[in-house]
């Protein structure tokens, strides 16, 4: 990796490594990486398995203290199906992850921009990602494999959990303190402090303060 590719070094929790035959590794010792300047950390990272990073030339990942990347089945309740992977491709891209997040066996692919909270719990086996892989013209039929489509940023506030093989789809933005259930398909903005859930995700209960989480599915319907 060239100099001038550096940023700066950081702290790294790592669960999984790799070692060679012998290695003796003590108490209360720190390992410090090297990352690349368009990859920014803040604080420590807690790193379970092998995830798959690409963040291109030209984007951007923010990784913010005490995020957890989990990759790994073992002591994780959930049957995970991949590792935790973070695409960023195109020119002007970011992936922005909050402190305290936990990502556990998820993708997020940003052409344009992926922000997740704080304290956010994505559980395993969800896709996020802002835009089409190709063109979804029907004029251009002929083409669309070869093109690519759309972008729209996708915002996901503070303190949300999104349940087991949900996908966020481009441009939706699911507000702070709301829950999205298991096996979800989020296409359109989801307010704070709800329970939403389905194909596609509707608003199943509301939040409307201490002990008073109401049904709200009818009024959806």
């Amino acid at each position: 990796m060239k100099l001038n590719m550096l940023k700066k070094m950081c702290n790294l929790r790592v669960i999984d490594a790799l070692c060679s035959p012998n290695s003796l590794i003590g108490k209360l010792i720190v390992l410090r990486i090297l990352l690349e300047s368009n990859i920014e950390m803040k604080g420590t990272l807690i790193v379970k398995g092998q995830p798959l990073i690409d963040i291109r030339e030209g984007s951007k990942l923010y990784i913010g203290d005490g995020v957890t990347l989990n990759s790994r089945n073992k002591g994780y309740h959930i049957n995970m199906h991949s590792p935790v992977k973070l695409f960023a491709d195109r020119q002007g891209a970011e992936i922005r992850i909050g402190d305290r997040t936990r990502i556990h066996g998820t993708c997020i692919h940003a052409y344009q921009s992926v922000v997740v909270g704080r304290n956010c719990l994505i559980a395993a086996n969800c896709q996020i990602f802002d835009g089409n892989g190709h063109d979804l013209s029907f004029p251009n039929v002929e083409n669309r494999i070869s093109t690519r489509g759309t972008s729209k940023p996708v915002r996901i506030e503070d303190n949300v959990w999104i349940g087991a093989n949900s996908v966020v789809l481009p441009g939706v933005t699911i507000g702070r303190g709301s829950v999205i259930s298991a096996n979800s398909v989020v296409d359109k903005d989801i307010p704070p402090m709800v329970i939403a859930g389905g194909n596609t995700a509707i608003v199943i209960k509301e939040y409307k303060g201490p002990n008073n989480l109401e049904f709200s599915i009818s009024e959806q319907l």
